[in-house]
């Protein structure tokens, strides 16, 4: 146990998470390492490095010196150019490669965890840079690896821990980014409310408002009246925040009531994870 109890849940979530991963990744043969996912771009093999980069970022490794090809279509700012390089370097490795790689990391980043002695607000270093409390980076973490998880998940045909620990966790942290999202990005005028109603292996009803200065805030109070609602399940709800999906490409499993116009500005801001 680390010291501060209410850094506990986000580590208990990151290990059940990323042991899920390991799990699920162990026995793929190689041709399966190159299979695609929803991460634009990405493999299986992509991702798993990509997580391997960060949780080693996190132990303090040194971060490799690697040119990237130039003819990486999606690297397009320099975040896009940090987060490849960890990805990049590892395109060549092996099934054998990976899997033993993934599993020592998990082995160090879970007893640098485990020896945790700092305070949930203590500032630490954010990957890429500047500063953030221990706490959110905790939670950061659990919120990547699952949306990973949830990404190799499908590509493999292997469905579970929608409802996990993890799942609980990523669901609050990107919640909070409905407000801005809702107010400030798609316009929703002062005084109106919008509905998400999201059904499956984690059910919740969340409204945001928007306040008479233009503010958004979010809460899980029935609005009557709403500007619009939207009724979509777990997955899919997850799958548009993410950027794995366009709107349009999974209207059959969207239901949307009131105004259209508000409802399409909000849709065209949707993925707010980059």
């Amino acid at each position: 146990m680390t010291v501060h109890s209410k850094l506990q849940p986000y580590i208990d979530a990151w290990t059940h998470s990323i042991e899920s991963i390991n799990e699920m990744v162990s026995p793929l043969t190689e041709g399966e390492w190159s299979r695609p996912t929803d991460c634009p771009y990405w493999s299986v093999r992509d991702i798993v490095s990509h997580i391997i980069g960060f949780e080693c970022e996190l132990l303090g490794d040194p971060r490799p010196i690697h040119s990237l090809p130039s003819d990486l279509r999606h690297i397009t700012s320099e975040t896009a150019r940090y987060t490849e390089v960890p990805v990049d370097i590892r395109r060549h490795h092996t099934a054998p490669e990976m899997t033993s790689e993934l599993e020592y990391t998990i082995i160090r980043r879970s007893r640098q965890l485990r020896n945790e002695t700092r305070q949930p607000d203590h500032e630490v270093r954010a990957i890429g840079g500047g500063e953030i409390t221990l706490e959110e980076q905790l939670w950061a973490r659990v919120f990547d690896v699952w949306v990973h998880e949830q990404d190799l998940r499908r590509a493999l045909d292997k469905p579970g821990n929608l409802a996990s620990a993890a799942a609980v966790l990523s669901r609050d942290h990107v919640l909070r980014a409905l407000p801005k999202l809702v107010a400030h990005d798609a316009g929703a005028k002062p005084g109106s409310a919008v509905v998400f109603d999201v059904h499956g292996p984690l059910e919740f009803m969340r409204t945001v408002r928007v306040d008479a200065e233009g503010r958004g805030s979010i809460d899980s109070a029935v609005s009557l009246g709403p500007a619009v609602t939207f009724v979509v399940d777990w997955e899919t709800f997850v799958r548009l925040l993410a950027g794995r999906v366009r709107p349009a490409a999974v209207s059959d499993r969207l239901k949307i009531e009131g105004d259209p116009g508000l409802a399409e500005a909000i849709l065209s801001h949707i993925a707010v994870t980059k």
